[in-house]
């Protein structure tokens, strides 16, 4: 008996200690998971960081370069908008060197077809090739600053469209900055006077400039969310060269769609005396034209990159964080004029981003603090279960 009644105690004592044993499993488990987490974390943020600096540098130089290219004696329109897509091939070698790295995230039955994936780029390259002519329209007739804060508008229009085809959800934090940038912008369609003068163009020019930039602006947030819905809905992959490829080939078909214009227009006739006519002479053109091809694919990578990872609204509101720092760059190197509306239109614009800046560390607290949450919670399942049991 004494013996039977020994054995009965111990059965308690060996269930607890194997419940000790599968909480210290699963508390070593949750830590691996919390590393692995903030590896993945840590290498998100590196990617987000790179990608950020690759839009803001690109999309500043390239500016400064389109404006350098007019102010110096160039005048073609269909040139200006060939170079923004010109420089693909130098981005083709990245595309053999990250094919290895290919992750497929969906099975090949739901993965599109060669033939929809070549009607995307198509489609891609036509909208952005008039997009880029709008935005050659806009930066020939209007100075550099009054150019770069009328662009923050496209954020406005992101919204909408991330609205309507991302199912991107209003705060009050995102309506503050849309209406803050969207109130910048409309600062300079009064004040057309003064930089009508600064840029010797007439009041019908200025309005034309202004009338495309803005209408660039639209067309630009819908490309931007198409780009996003179709990376999310439609291609569906997890791989960098998923990137490389939508810029190279969508590029392709916009450089192809300028070249027909640029012959169509009769503006070709025109290169060969606009080169020789340069002001800085002929090397100076072709390496303005070299260097502003190759600084937009920098550009493009960055801003897909932030569309693939982030979000279209995200990408664009780094874009807009570019706005306050090309007519600072612009004052400096072009003597455009710096007046009391620009200055006003510029803080609105950092006070819009930052703005929505705050919102996404909202939601980023917010979605971690319920991933805690969670956590814990099943945690304290599992010891409630093994309470049961013993």
């Amino acid at each position: 008996m004494d013996s039977i009644q020994q054995v009965e105690l111990q059965i308690p004592v060996a269930g607890k200690e194997s419940s000790r044993i599968q909480m210290l499993e699963d508390d070593t488990n949750n830590q691996q998971q919390q590393l692995s987490r903030f590896s993945k974390d840590y290498s998100w943020w590196f990617r987000i960081c790179v990608y950020i600096i690759f839009l803001l540098v690109g999309q500043s130089a390239a500016t400064l370069l389109g404006r350098f290219y007019y102010d110096k004696g160039g005048n073609s329109k269909w040139m200006a908008t060939f170079v923004q897509s010109a420089g693909f091939p130098i981005l083709i070698p990245l595309l053999f060197l990250f094919k290895s790295s290919k992750i497929a995230s969906s099975s090949s039955s739901e993965k599109p077809s060669k033939c929809h994936l070549y009607l995307l780029y198509v489609f891609f390259g036509l909208l952005l090739a008039g997009n880029n002519l709008m935005y050659s329209y806009g930066l020939l007739y209007l100075p550099v600053s009054t150019y770069s804060l009328i662009c923050a508008s496209q954020l406005a229009f992101n919204v909408l469209f991330s609205f309507l085809l991302n199912a991107q959800k209003f705060t009050a934090l995102i309506l503050n900055s849309v209406v803050i940038v969207t109130i910048s912008a409309s600062l300079l369609a009064v004040h057309s006077e003064s930089d009508t003068t600064s840029t010797k163009s007439s009041v019908g020019k200025y309005v034309i400039g202004f009338v495309c930039t803005v209408s660039a602006s639209a067309t630009y947030a819908l490309y931007l969310s198409l780009l996003e819905l179709t990376f999310k809905k439609v291609i569906k992959s997890e791989s960098f060269d998923t990137i490389l490829k939508m810029i190279i080939y969508t590029s392709f078909v916009a450089t192809c769609a300028c070249v027909v214009g640029l012959y169509a227009s009769g503006e070709w006739k025109i290169l060969t005396a606009e080169m020789n006519g340069f002001q800085k002479g002929e090397v100076s053109y072709l390496m303005t034209l070299i260097w502003t091809a190759v600084i937009w694919q920098i550009g493009s990578v960055g801003l897909l990159g932030l569309i693939f990872e982030v979000s279209s609204l995200f990408s664009n509101v780094i874009s807009t964080l570019g706005s306050p720092v090309v007519p600072v760059l612009a004052v400096i190197f072009f003597h455009d004029k710096m007046d009391g509306e620009k200055v006003i239109a510029l803080l609105l614009a950092l006070w819009g981003f930052l703005s929505y800046i705050y919102q996404n560390y909202l939601d980023e607290s917010k979605a971690k603090s319920s991933n805690s949450d969670v956590d814990n919670s099943s945690q304290n399942g599992i010891i409630k279960d093994l309470d049961r049991k013993q």
